[in-house]
């Protein structure tokens, strides 16, 4: 059950509709993405200048794919994974020029409608963003 101040994107996106050889589909599918990472850093009370968000288009075949890189998570959005119903890669990096990182880890794309959630999914294989979450739960208690 849900919170009474859990939000959930009402604005919801076709992440599972294929952007190959759909060009508006595709430039949708970035600008969405985009915009909902830059939710997720602020939900995960990143500090601005301690990321980038990059967008790749890549071939007319796929989707790309859009990536939040912090100096130590790296978030990656593409339909890459859309016969397992996974298109969010998170893994930890030790800074913004690591592109390998640790272990891989897979979430759903309809996640990004529901940035509070994917947050928490981001927060114990990262470790980031546990400064606002220990913050919020002391204030609570």
């Amino acid at each position: 059950m849900r919170s009474p101040g859990h939000l959930v994107e009402t604005n919801m996106f076709q992440w599972n509709k294929s952007c190959s050889y759909d060009e508006q589909q595709k430039k949708r599918f970035h600008t969405t993405a985009r915009s909902r990472l830059k939710s997720l850093a602020s939900e995960l009370g990143l500090q601005p200048g301690s990321y980038d968000i990059r967008s790749n288009k890549a071939g007319i075949a796929v989707s790309g794919e859009i990536t939040l890189h912090h100096e130590r998570a790296y978030i990656q959005v593409g339909q890459f994974g859309l016969s397992s119903g996974h298109g969010i890669l998170i893994r930890t990096c030790k800074g913004r020029k690591d592109y390998t990182g640790g272990p891989n880890h897979f979430v759903a794309l309809d996640m990004l409608d529901d940035i509070p959630t994917l947050a928490a999914a981001v927060r114990p294989i990262t470790g980031i963003g546990r400064e606002s979450c220990d913050a919020s739960s002391s204030r609570a208690a």
